[in-house]
């Protein structure tokens, strides 16, 4: 299926002291799709069981070096203060995914739908100090619910050697989200910033999704695949700033290999990738003129019986050349069925 509104730990944690904020991040998240789940299934109804795991100890600036300290200024007075900066954060989220295929095909397109809530559990912390400011902000664990993503249309068009699919969705900021205003004990004054324990991003999204396989042989037991996906955001509350628009691009290769004579247990294999962009810059008084970006290489593997159309695959994917943003690594566990 498609990937999931996922809320990786925002920048907060590093910049919770700071008068300017970091460039947000986008809701897409695009380590948790397998490499064939963008491709619109058979018809029927299936449950998807996604896993992710999420962790990083490495924040980059604009130009792509790590964050090894941070500057805060009274912009009152003018007061600054630069403060050393240590942040890490560890994520687990689940994404149970319902989605259908109908039995009907107009024009041959193959049509359905699915909608995924989060669970998430997000355990960041932060180390601040100098001799004037030493402290360590650590947020306790807490599994709670984030932003829901429901896709109302998901179209697909099967060739010979050929999958297409097209996907309109949208991102409802439902996940637990507040603000606070907090002082800066080093050069004086307020400022506003998001909680730390939340697992919302605050704002909407609207999300374009499409995907292309192609299959040397018409078995497609072997596939070459990849997505485009463009995300639209809207104000973010309590903010003036509504967060630029981003683009991602999936890709990977499925191979399939038969573990049985009669080929009804498959064992899948594959490279995977993915990069994301910024495209527009924020909009509003908050925003930054930081466009964020991070890239991932890494590879699956999977069990599939082919009777239950049930499926467990296995990934990791590594992040190098993040831009204004963490930079971590991922592993996700998926469990797909297909229910009737």
């Amino acid at each position: 299926m498609n990937p999931l509104g996922i809320v990786c730990v925002a920048l907060v944690f590093v910049f919770a002291s700071a008068p300017a904020r970091a460039s947000e991040l986008d809701h897409y998240f695009p380590g948790m799709p397998n490499l064939r789940d963008l491709i619109v299934p058979d018809p029927g109804f299936y449950f998807v069981g996604y896993n992710a795991f999420y962790s990083a100890d490495r924040v980059n600036d604009a130009s792509g070096d790590e964050i090894q300290s941070v500057t805060v200024t009274n912009p009152l007075t003018g007061a600054s203060a630069s403060i050393p900066v240590d942040a890490k954060v560890d994520l687990y989220a689940l994404a149970p995914t319902l989605a259908y295929v109908l039995d009907w095909k107009p024009l041959g397109l193959k049509v359905g739908g699915y909608v995924t809530p989060t669970f998430l559990n997000a355990s960041p912390s932060a180390s601040l100090g100098n001799e004037t400011f030493g402290r360590t902000i650590d947020v306790d664990s807490s599994f709670g619910v984030g932003d829901l993503f429901v896709q109302p249309l998901w179209l697909g068009y099967a060739l010979p050697h050929w999958d297409l699919s097209f996907g309109y969705g949208f991102y409802a900021p439902v996940g637990r989200y507040d603000t606070q205003t907090i002082t800066l004990p080093v050069v004086g004054g307020s400022v506003r910033v998001e909680d730390t324990d939340n697992l919302g991003l605050g704002f909407w999204t609207h999300q374009l999704q499409g995907a292309l396989a192609w299959y040397p042989w018409t078995s497609k037991g072997t596939a070459v695949t990849t997505g485009l996906t463009w995300e639209i955001n809207q104000e973010k509350k309590d903010f003036d700033v509504t967060p630029g628009q981003h683009l991602t691009l999936n890709y990977g290769v499925s191979q399939y290999l038969p573990l049985t004579k009669d080929t009804t247990l498959l064992l899948e294999l594959g490279p995977s990738g993915y990069s994301s962009w910024q495209v527009t810059d924020d909009h509003g008084g908050g925003a930054s003129n930081v466009r964020d970006q991070v890239h991932a290489i890494g590879g699956q593997v999977g069990l599939t019986y082919v009777p239950w159309s049930a499926l467990v695959n296995v990934k990791y994917l590594n992040e190098f050349a993040a831009e204004d943003r963490f930079q971590g690594h991922v592993v996700t566990v998926t469990l797909t069925g297909k229910v009737f």
